[in-house]
C-alpha cells in the first residue's frame, strides 16, 4: 500500500526569542550564532506543553485532511520530551481530539522521531492492520536544555507539526532506518539518576549534553548516505525529487549535505532562522509551511531525512 499525506498542521509557541535576547543570559551575540548555525531566533514555550502543543497541530492537521478524528486508526507521536512517563502523550492527543477509535503511542528517536513514526504508520498500513493514521513530532527542548551553556542553549526551539496520512492503492515506497547505540554519548539527557530511598539521595534531572563536532560529522556523512540509500532503493533519480526535507539541526550541516550530494541548496528548503532546532518537530514543521504556500503540487516527490542522538537516523520518500 502507498501512502499519501491528507493534511499537514503546525503550532509553534508565541514567545519568539531572538539572539540577542541570549546574550542577555550567557556570552554570546547574534553573529556568533548566526553565523555558526544560521538560527537567529526560536519560540519558546511559556507553560505549553508538549501534549497540548502536538494537539494543536494535529487539530489543524485534521481540519485540513477532512478526515474525522473518529476515524482515525492510529495516532504515533514521535518525541523525546513527553509531559509524563506516562501516560504516553499521543494517548493524550487522542483524548484532546476525539479519536476515540485509535491507538496511540510515543516514539522516542530524538530529532529523528517524526521519520519513525511516519515509516511505522507506513509499515502498518503495508501490512493491512491500519489505513488512516495521525503523525506527528513534538518536542519541549527548553525544558531540558541548559540556560547557562552556550554550546546547546542557543540551538533548540519549541514546536510540533502534524500530519494525516492514509493508505491507498499502489505500491508504497521503501524507508531507510538505523542506529548506532555505540555513539549514544555523543548527545544524551538523561530523565533522571538512578536514586531512590535505598541510595539516600533523590532522583534529579539532567540536562541535555552534545558533542558538536561528533554530531556535526555524523549528519554530514550518514545524511547522504542515508538518501541515497532511499533513492536507490526505490529505484528513483535524484532529479525526480523536488526537494530533500532534512532534519533542520543547523544551516551548515544542511549546505554541506546539499554540496556531498551534488546538489542546489534551493532543493533543500529550510526554515531554522526563525525556529532553531525544534528536534523531531523540525521535518512535520517545514512540510506544513511549504504545503499551506503552496509550493507541493500533485504528483511532487519529496524526500525526508533526519537524524539524531541515540544515534538514530532515517528516511523517508512520499509523492504529495
Amino acid at each position: 500500500m502507498n501512502m499519501r499525506i491528507l493534511g499537514t498542521g503546525s503550532y509553534v509557541p508565541e514567545r519568539i526569542v531572538t539572539n540577542d535576547d541570549l546574550a542577555q543570559i550567557v556570552e554570546t551575540s547574534d553573529e556568533w550564532i548566526s553565523t555558526r548555525t544560521g538560527i537567529r531566533e526560536r519560540r519558546i514555550s511559556q507553560g505549553e506543553g508538549t501534549s497540548f502543543m502536538a494537539a494543536e497541530a494535529a487539530k489543524k492537521a485534521l481540519e485540513q485532511s477532512g478526515i474525522k478524528p473518529e476515524e482515525l486508526d492510529l495516532i504515533l507521536l514521535g518525541t523525546s520530551t513527553p509531559d509524563n512517563c506516562f501516560p504516553s502523550g499521543a494517548c493524550e492527543v487522542q483524548g484532546a481530539v476525539g479519536a476515540s477509535g485509535a491507538v496511540a503511542f510515543d516514539i522516542s528517536a530524538a530529532c529523528s522521531g517524526f521519520i519513525f513514526a511516519l515509516n511505522t504508520a507506513q509499515a502498518f498500513f503495508e501490512s493491512g492492520i491500519y489505513k488512516t493514521a495521525l503523525v506527528i513530532g513534538c518536542d519541549v527542548l527548553s525544558k531540558i536544555v541548559d540556560w547557562e551553556d552556550r554550546s546547546t542553549c542557543v540551538l533548540f526551539g519549541d514546536g510540533a507539526g502534524a500530519v494525516v496520512v492514509q493508505a491507498e492503492e499502489g505500491k508504497g515506497f521503501r524507508m531507510v532506518m538505523g542506529s548506532d547505540g555505540s555513539r549514544a554519548s555523543s548527545m544524551e539527557c538523561p530523565s533522571r539518576t538512578n536514586d531512590n530511598f535505598l541510595t539516600g539521595r533523590k532522583p534529579e534531572a539532567g540536562f541535555t549534553t552534545m558533542d558538536g563536532q561528533e554530531i556535526f560529522r555524523f549528519a554530514v556523512k550518514k545524511v547522504p548516505e542515508c538518501a541515497e540509500e532511499l533513492l536507490e532503493k526505490n529505484g528513483v533519480d535524484r532529479e525526480e525529487i523536488k526537494y530533500f526535507v532534512l532534519h533542520q539541526a543547523n544551516y551548515r550541516i544542511v549546505e554541506a549535505i546539499a554540496k556531498r550530494m551534488r546538489l542546489p541548496i534551493e532543493r533543500f528548503p529550510m526554515n531554522i532562522d526563525r525556529y532553531g532546532n525544534t528536534s523531531g518537530a523540525t521535518i512535520p514543521i517545514l512540510l506544513d509551511e511549504l504545503n499551506r504556500e503552496g509550493k507541493l503540487s500533485r504528483g511532487d516527490k519529496i524526500a525526508l531525512a533526519g537524524f539524531g542522538a541515540g544515534l538514530t537516523w532515517g528516511a523517508a520518500l512520499l509523492e504529495w
